[in-house]
């Protein structure tokens, strides 16, 4: 009965019988709208409708296609904090209020970017090293320019979310925390508002954040396909998260993604093909989005003792986190990518939901004030430039190293190891000369391969001068 009535609903809007104008849930008062772009308006009407837009001294006419759609694109706009109205007027009108423009982001992933900022709900850990800075803002008067649109965990066609809040709203406790610090330091270092639209869900692959037909109409997976209606990718079925808590955002104008997933993949054992699904996702979301440009910064994942899965046959392999790793820092070859490290930022290496969710949004918006906003500050940690031998050493470059390059408790630099040609490898001693590393030990005499931070339980202390960590790197390719 249900099916027939809404078959019946759809006709009628169909028809124009049921003219009035509908807008998306990610159009709603309080929202943030992206300075700098033309800013997509967006919903349905009755058949042929006139529909008219109205922001700021702007006002956009169009008509509704025989389906009922309409969209209209406002020209670029400033920054502004001054709260204004906007109205949709058809056969009836919709004023929406209290919005901003400023900076939009999208953040995604699984649940360490869906951890909220009220963890002590969850069972999430507390840091064991400083202040508790998420309990902390939650106790303080929040940013005004920050606005959270946070999508919940229901898998229907029409976004789950009741809509666009301010942050001294009860919804921003269960909002992600790397999200709101990545929007907090924004908002602090521009001066502009800042919107955060929050859709992640715990144990997601990145497979269910890429609509099926993509996997369809590629070339690296569509062989494998043959046909099928119902198809899998490693056992899992794609599309599922997208249709439900991304689709329905899409077109809402925004500056960028920021990503933080990983986990799922690495216990099915993906690195052979994570680097094509990853870059197949984020194609195909420019793509929808008709924005070559956007912005993707995502987290690399943080140690854990995935080799203690009791169930998984690739039990005591401890070298198969430092494998994704390399595979994460292949994303860095995207277009307008960046990466944060994280291996500083665990207490536990048996909880796969580590603390200081704070300190990964700020490094997340580091990338973004530096690529985006032109920040002059560094925003990375040292990552492996290249090597050369010479007198039984190997001496390493880096990027991002015009802070120098030192050891972040003031110790001898850990986690190196080093090999000759028989690929035995052993501890080595890593020197800091300049802007490089000299790396050497008394058990190797011809070195040719060094590694670092090659253990998922790994958690060094390399960094540069601004403190950010370097990530784990190896020079071969056995």
């Amino acid at each position: 009965m249900k099916k027939y009535l809404i078959l019946i609903f759809s006709l009628l809007i169909l028809s124009g019988v049921y003219a009035q104008v509908l807008l998306p849930k990610v159009l709603t008062n309080n929202m943030v709208l992206q300075q700098g772009k033309p800013v997509n308006i967006w919903g349905t009407a009755g058949a042929d409708e006139k529909i008219t837009v109205a922001f700021a001294g702007q006002e956009k006419e169009t008509e509704t296609d025989p389906q009922g759609n309409w969209l209209v694109q406002l020209d670029p706009m400033k920054a502004s904090a001054e709260p204004r109205s906007m109205t949709i007027t058809g056969s009836n009108t919709i004023i929406l209020q209290n919005i901003l423009v400023g900076e939009v982001w999208l953040c995604s992933g699984q649940s360490n970017m869906e951890y909220p900022m009220d963890r002590h709900l969850k069972r999430y850990a507390a840091p064991a090293k400083g202040e508790d800075l998420a309990a902390k803002e939650l106790a303080v008067p929040k940013n005004p320019l920050i606005r959270f649109l946070y999508v919940e965990h229901k898998l229907m066609p029409v976004l789950p979310t009741d809509g666009w809040k301010d942050c001294n709203d009860t919804t921003l406790k269960y909002a992600s925390a790397v999200a709101y610090f990545f929007g907090k330091n924004l908002a602090e270092n521009l001066n502009v508002p800042v919107g955060i639209i929050s859709t992640s869900w715990g144990g997601t692959r990145v497979e269910q954040w890429t609509p099926a037909y993509a996997y369809r109409q590629s070339s690296f997976f569509r062989d494998s396909l043959k046909g099928r209606n119902n198809f899998k990718i490693d056992g899992m079925v794609p599309g599922k998260m997208f249709e439900g808590m991304l689709k329905p955002i899409i077109p809402y104008t925004i500056k960028g993604f920021t990503w933080y997933q990983g986990e799922s993949n690495v216990m099915v054992h993906d690195t052979s093909s994570f680097v094509i699904k990853t870059k197949l996702m984020l194609d195909t979301w420019k793509s929808l989005w008709k924005d070559d440009d956007l912005a993707f910064y995502f987290v690399q994942i943080a140690p854990y003792y995935y080799s203690h899965r009791t169930k998984d046959k690739y039990r005591h392999e401890t070298d198969l986190l430092p494998y994704y790793w390399e595979k994460q820092a292949k994303c860095l070859e995207f277009p307008h990518s960046g990466m944060v490290v994280t291996t500083d930022l665990v207490d536990d290496l048996k909880n796969i939901h580590p603390s200081y969710k704070w300190e990964v949004g700020r490094r997340l918006s580091l990338w973004a004030l530096a690529l985006d906003y032109g920040s002059k500050s560094e925003y990375s940690g040292p990552l492996y430039k290249g090597m050369k031998i010479k007198k039984g050493k190997i001496i390493l470059k880096f990027k991002h190293t015009k802070t120098g390059l030192k050891s972040s408790d003031g110790k001898s630099l850990t986690w190196f190891t080093i090999a000759g040609s028989d690929k035995k490898f052993y501890p080595a001693k890593a020197i800091v000369r300049g802007q490089k590393l000299v790396v050497s030990s008394p058990d190797v005499e011809t070195p040719v391969a060094v590694h670092f931070a090659w253990d998922e339980t790994a958690m060094p202390n390399f960094c540069n001068g601004t403190g950010l960590p370097a990530s784990p790197f190896r020079t071969d390719n056995w």
